[in-house]
């Protein structure tokens, strides 16, 4: 089994919230190589990896391909499994979903389902980062560095945040991704195509799927809060699912996984991140 020694998100300074959704914090230890499965929450993120290195993949001749120590991923179409063997210790910067085009001005298409080193995006100044938060174990010392980071690259370039974006997710989000296409049109004044092209330049995904996102993990949340005393069809409903069929479906498409079989690997690194026994 994994064991995780540590596990906290904590928020950036108030004037990177714009961008930054949380700082996320895990270490674990394993004697044995452990299969991890990511699944997407509609974000992308920075990933520092300290200790032993996470693993993309194994080789026909089980060969361990190591991903980099920083690295920066993208929208995810499904899910993903990684590994870790040892002891591993990270640093996820996750970002709101359309923060890492308002902070560098790069489509997000460009990343979708991909990982790119981090010196690829922000320059030499990332090994530098990577460096100086190694060099340090406090949490309270690696968040100052990452906040004091992120300023230096906000007084490069300002935020790039577009109305119709910021509006439309703040709807889907109140909405809890109850949310229809033609609503978004009506809001924004986009036509739909429009309103495609709009989001996955910021997002990397449409909008429809953005809104499935959201609505997966108000699933989620109520399957945690609610699951010993409701029936999983009761769940379904009240997270906007036409039936449970409808939900199990959607589930799989995204986790690879069944709510039950979700439920039954309970060893979680984040609502999205779980070990795969």
């Amino acid at each position: 089994m994994l064991i995780f020694v540590l596990q906290m998100q904590i928020l950036p300074a108030l004037e990177l919230s714009g961008f930054i959704k949380h700082y996320l914090f895990v270490e674990t230890k394993t004697e044995t190589t452990k299969k991890l499965r990511l699944f997407s929450d509609g974000n992308m993120g920075l990933v520092f990896s300290f200790k032993n290195k996470m693993i993309k993949q194994f080789s026909l001749l089980n060969i361990p391909a190591y991903l980099p120590d920083s690295f920066v991923y993208g929208q995810i179409k499904s899910y993903r499994d990684l590994y870790c063997n040892g002891e591993t210790s990270l640093m996820i910067v996750v970002f709101h979903s359309y923060g890492l085009h308002a902070l560098l001005g790069m489509s997000s298409t460009e990343l979708i389902d991909g990982i790119v080193e981090t010196e690829n995006l922000f320059g030499s100044a990332a090994t530098s980062l990577f460096d100086k938060l190694a060099s340090h174990d406090k949490l309270d010392e690696r968040i100052i560095i990452l906040d004091n980071f992120f300023r230096s690259v906000l007084k490069k370039r300002p935020l790039l945040l577009q109305a119709s974006v910021t509006a439309s997710i703040q709807f889907i989000l109140e909405n809890k991704g109850i949310t229809s296409v033609k609503q978004l049109t009506d809001l924004t004044g986009c036509n739909e195509r429009k309103l495609e092209r709009i989001f996955m330049e910021h997002l990397g995904i449409g909008p429809k799927k953005f809104t499935n996102i959201v609505k997966l993990h108000i699933f989620l949340k109520y399957l945690k809060t609610k699951f010993e005393t409701s029936s999983l069809t009761t769940i379904s409903y009240e997270a906007g699912y036409y039936d449970q069929p409808h939900l199990i479906r959607e589930f799989k498409k995204y986790t690879g996984l069944t709510p039950s079989q979700y439920l039954k690997h309970a060893n979680l690194l984040a609502v999205n991140f779980l070990e795969l026994t």
